[in-house]
Protein backbone atom coordinates (compact mmCIF):
# COMPACT_ATOMS: atom_id res chain seq x y z
CA UNK A 1 0.00 0.00 0.00
CA UNK A 2 1.17 3.53 -0.74
CA UNK A 3 2.66 5.34 2.22
CA UNK A 4 0.18 7.50 4.14
CA UNK A 5 0.88 11.22 3.80
CA UNK A 6 -1.59 12.34 6.48
CA UNK A 7 -0.99 12.76 10.19
CA UNK A 8 -3.46 10.66 12.14
CA UNK A 9 -4.04 8.57 15.24
CA UNK A 10 -2.11 5.37 14.63
CA UNK A 11 -2.85 3.09 17.56
CA UNK A 12 -3.95 2.77 21.16
CA UNK A 13 -1.57 1.17 23.65
CA UNK A 14 -2.91 -1.33 26.18
CA UNK A 15 -0.38 -2.48 28.77
CA UNK A 16 -0.80 -6.02 30.12
CA UNK A 17 1.19 -8.11 32.56
CA UNK A 18 1.34 -11.02 30.09
CA UNK A 19 0.02 -11.60 26.58
CA UNK A 20 -2.30 -14.31 27.91
CA UNK A 21 -3.75 -11.81 30.40
CA UNK A 22 -4.11 -9.24 27.62
CA UNK A 23 -5.90 -11.72 25.36
CA UNK A 24 -8.37 -12.67 28.10
CA UNK A 25 -9.01 -8.98 28.81
CA UNK A 26 -9.65 -8.28 25.13
CA UNK A 27 -12.11 -11.13 24.79
CA UNK A 28 -13.97 -10.17 27.97
CA UNK A 29 -13.98 -6.41 27.38
CA UNK A 30 -14.29 -6.04 23.60
CA UNK A 31 -15.69 -9.43 22.65
CA UNK A 32 -12.89 -10.18 20.19
CA UNK A 33 -9.71 -12.27 20.23
CA UNK A 34 -6.74 -10.15 19.14
CA UNK A 35 -4.58 -11.13 16.17
CA UNK A 36 -1.00 -12.26 16.42
CA UNK A 37 1.61 -9.54 16.73
CA UNK A 38 5.34 -9.99 17.10
CA UNK A 39 8.48 -9.25 19.08
CA UNK A 40 10.45 -6.01 19.46
CA UNK A 41 14.09 -6.97 20.06
CA UNK A 42 15.05 -3.32 20.55
CA UNK A 43 12.83 -3.02 23.62
CA UNK A 44 12.44 -6.61 24.78
CA UNK A 45 8.66 -6.46 24.36
CA UNK A 46 6.02 -8.30 22.34
CA UNK A 47 2.42 -7.67 21.41
CA UNK A 48 -0.98 -8.66 20.03
CA UNK A 49 -2.86 -6.43 17.59
CA UNK A 50 -6.45 -5.71 16.61
CA UNK A 51 -7.96 -3.70 13.76
CA UNK A 52 -10.12 -0.83 15.11
CA UNK A 53 -10.24 1.41 12.04
CA UNK A 54 -13.32 3.55 11.44
CA UNK A 55 -14.24 6.42 9.08
CA UNK A 56 -12.84 8.89 11.62
CA UNK A 57 -9.68 6.84 12.26
CA UNK A 58 -9.07 4.96 8.99
CA UNK A 59 -5.84 3.13 9.87
CA UNK A 60 -6.22 2.71 13.61
CA UNK A 61 -5.36 -0.45 15.48
CA UNK A 62 -5.11 -1.51 19.11
CA UNK A 63 -1.87 -2.86 20.55
CA UNK A 64 -1.72 -5.08 23.63
CA UNK A 65 1.91 -4.95 24.73
CA UNK A 66 3.91 -6.62 27.51
CA UNK A 67 7.47 -7.29 28.54
CA UNK A 68 8.81 -10.34 26.69
CA UNK A 69 9.94 -12.81 29.40
CA UNK A 70 13.61 -13.63 29.07
CA UNK A 71 14.23 -11.12 26.29
CA UNK A 72 17.07 -8.66 26.82
CA UNK A 73 16.54 -5.32 25.04
CA UNK A 74 19.19 -4.52 22.45
CA UNK A 75 18.83 -0.84 23.36
CA UNK A 76 21.80 0.67 25.21
CA UNK A 77 22.06 -0.22 28.90
CA UNK A 78 20.42 2.33 31.17
CA UNK A 79 17.88 3.44 28.58
CA UNK A 80 14.28 2.65 29.44
CA UNK A 81 11.65 0.89 27.37
CA UNK A 82 8.99 2.88 25.54
CA UNK A 83 5.62 3.85 27.09
CA UNK A 84 6.90 3.91 30.72
CA UNK A 85 6.96 0.09 30.65
CA UNK A 86 9.84 0.04 33.16
CA UNK A 87 7.88 2.10 35.71
CA UNK A 88 7.50 -0.23 38.74
CA UNK A 89 4.30 1.46 39.94
CA UNK A 90 2.63 1.15 36.54
CA UNK A 91 3.68 -2.49 36.17
CA UNK A 92 2.40 -3.31 39.66
CA UNK A 93 -0.92 -1.64 38.93
CA UNK A 94 -1.40 -3.65 35.75
CA UNK A 95 -0.32 -6.89 37.45
CA UNK A 96 -2.84 -6.32 40.26
CA UNK A 97 -5.75 -4.70 38.41
CA UNK A 98 -5.43 -6.03 34.86
CA UNK A 99 -4.66 -4.51 31.45
CA UNK A 100 -5.37 -0.85 30.89
CA UNK A 101 -5.17 1.87 28.27
CA UNK A 102 -1.99 3.85 28.95
CA UNK A 103 -1.12 5.79 25.82
CA UNK A 104 -1.66 6.50 22.14
CA UNK A 105 0.64 6.78 19.16
CA UNK A 106 0.26 9.23 16.26
CA UNK A 107 1.58 8.57 12.76
CA UNK A 108 3.11 11.54 10.95
CA UNK A 109 4.46 11.65 7.37
CA UNK A 110 7.65 13.55 8.30
CA UNK A 111 8.73 12.55 11.78
CA UNK A 112 11.92 14.61 11.81
CA UNK A 113 9.99 17.79 10.98
CA UNK A 114 7.29 17.27 13.62
CA UNK A 115 9.87 16.23 16.20
CA UNK A 116 11.85 19.45 15.54
CA UNK A 117 8.71 21.63 15.65
CA UNK A 118 7.74 20.28 19.05
CA UNK A 119 11.22 20.85 20.44
CA UNK A 120 11.91 24.26 18.91
CA UNK A 121 8.45 25.84 19.10
CA UNK A 122 7.01 24.21 22.22
CA UNK A 123 10.08 22.97 24.13
CA UNK A 124 8.66 19.43 24.12
CA UNK A 125 11.51 16.93 24.18
CA UNK A 126 9.99 13.76 22.76
CA UNK A 127 13.34 11.98 22.86
CA UNK A 128 15.45 10.43 20.16
CA UNK A 129 14.16 9.17 16.81
CA UNK A 130 14.85 5.44 16.79
CA UNK A 131 14.72 3.01 13.89
CA UNK A 132 12.96 -0.25 14.65
CA UNK A 133 11.68 -3.29 12.77
CA UNK A 134 10.19 -6.74 13.23
CA UNK A 135 9.60 -9.62 10.82
CA UNK A 136 6.05 -10.64 9.92
CA UNK A 137 4.47 -13.24 7.67
CA UNK A 138 3.91 -10.45 5.15
CA UNK A 139 7.46 -9.13 5.23
CA UNK A 140 9.51 -6.79 7.37
CA UNK A 141 7.75 -4.01 9.25
CA UNK A 142 9.99 -0.96 9.55
CA UNK A 143 9.37 2.28 11.36
CA UNK A 144 10.88 5.29 13.09
CA UNK A 145 9.59 6.26 16.52
CA UNK A 146 10.29 8.84 19.22
CA UNK A 147 11.43 7.38 22.53
CA UNK A 148 12.98 9.26 25.43
CA UNK A 149 15.95 7.73 27.23
CA UNK A 150 13.83 7.70 30.41
CA UNK A 151 10.94 6.04 28.54
CA UNK A 152 8.40 8.63 29.71
CA UNK A 153 5.13 9.11 27.84
CA UNK A 154 4.77 12.80 28.89
CA UNK A 155 1.62 14.64 29.98
CA UNK A 156 0.45 11.49 31.77
CA UNK A 157 0.17 9.60 28.49
CA UNK A 158 -2.00 12.22 26.77
CA UNK A 159 0.79 13.53 24.52
CA UNK A 160 1.24 10.94 21.78
CA UNK A 161 4.40 9.15 20.87
CA UNK A 162 5.22 9.94 17.23
CA UNK A 163 5.80 7.27 14.60
CA UNK A 164 6.61 7.19 10.90
CA UNK A 165 6.03 3.91 9.10
CA UNK A 166 7.95 2.56 6.14
CA UNK A 167 6.23 1.09 3.11
CA UNK A 168 4.07 -1.34 5.14
CA UNK A 169 1.58 -0.53 7.90
CA UNK A 170 0.41 -3.14 10.45
CA UNK A 171 -3.28 -2.50 9.79
CA UNK A 172 -2.83 -3.54 6.14
CA UNK A 173 -2.62 -7.19 7.22
CA UNK A 174 -5.12 -7.15 10.12
CA UNK A 175 -8.56 -8.69 9.58
CA UNK A 176 -11.69 -6.70 10.36
CA UNK A 177 -12.54 -7.25 14.03
CA UNK A 178 -16.01 -5.76 14.39
CA UNK A 179 -14.49 -3.12 16.69
CA UNK A 180 -14.20 0.51 15.59
CA UNK A 181 -12.69 3.49 17.38
CA UNK A 182 -15.25 6.30 17.63
CA UNK A 183 -13.48 9.02 19.64
CA UNK A 184 -10.53 9.88 21.84
CA UNK A 185 -10.84 12.28 24.77
CA UNK A 186 -7.82 13.91 26.38
CA UNK A 187 -8.06 15.92 29.59
CA UNK A 188 -5.04 17.50 31.21
CA UNK A 189 -4.08 20.55 33.24
CA UNK A 190 -1.65 21.39 30.42
CA UNK A 191 -4.44 21.27 27.82
CA UNK A 192 -3.20 24.41 26.05
CA UNK A 193 0.22 22.87 25.43
CA UNK A 194 -1.38 19.61 24.36
CA UNK A 195 -3.60 21.41 21.85
CA UNK A 196 -0.61 23.32 20.46
CA UNK A 197 1.33 20.09 20.06
CA UNK A 198 -1.52 18.37 18.21
CA UNK A 199 -1.95 21.39 15.93
CA UNK A 200 1.78 21.48 15.17
CA UNK A 201 1.60 17.81 14.21
CA UNK A 202 -1.57 18.43 12.12
CA UNK A 203 -3.53 16.09 14.37
CA UNK A 204 -6.41 18.39 15.31
CA UNK A 205 -9.76 16.77 14.49
CA UNK A 206 -13.21 16.78 16.03
CA UNK A 207 -12.96 13.13 17.11
CA UNK A 208 -9.95 13.98 19.33
CA UNK A 209 -11.22 16.24 22.10
CA UNK A 210 -8.92 18.11 24.50
CA UNK A 211 -10.17 19.67 27.74
CA UNK A 212 -8.41 21.27 30.74
CA UNK A 213 -10.37 19.32 33.33
CA UNK A 214 -8.20 17.69 36.01
CA UNK A 215 -7.43 14.96 36.82
CA UNK A 216 -5.80 13.88 33.59
CA UNK A 217 -7.84 11.58 31.39
CA UNK A 218 -7.17 9.44 28.35
CA UNK A 219 -10.46 7.94 27.22
CA UNK A 220 -11.22 5.97 24.07
CA UNK A 221 -14.74 5.00 23.00
CA UNK A 222 -15.17 2.02 20.69
CA UNK A 223 -18.12 0.28 19.08
CA UNK A 224 -17.79 -3.46 19.68
CA UNK A 225 -19.82 -6.67 19.42
CA UNK A 226 -20.70 -5.94 23.06
CA UNK A 227 -21.95 -2.43 22.28
CA UNK A 228 -20.17 0.85 23.05
CA UNK A 229 -17.17 0.36 25.32
CA UNK A 230 -15.13 3.14 26.92
CA UNK A 231 -11.51 2.52 27.91
CA UNK A 232 -10.02 4.82 30.54
CA UNK A 233 -6.39 5.34 31.41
Amino acid sequence: MMKDTNARLDHLVILADTLAQGERWCEATLGVTPSAGGEHPLMGTHNRLMHIASPAFPRAYLEIITLNPGAVPTRAAGQKRWFDMDDPALRKQVANDGPRLIHWVAAVPDLASTHAAWLQQLQIDRGSILKASRPTANGLLEWQITVRDDGQRLLDGCLPTLIEWGATHPSDALPASGVQLQSLQLAHADAALLEQALAAAHLAQTEIAVTPNPPHTLRATLSTPRGLVTLNA
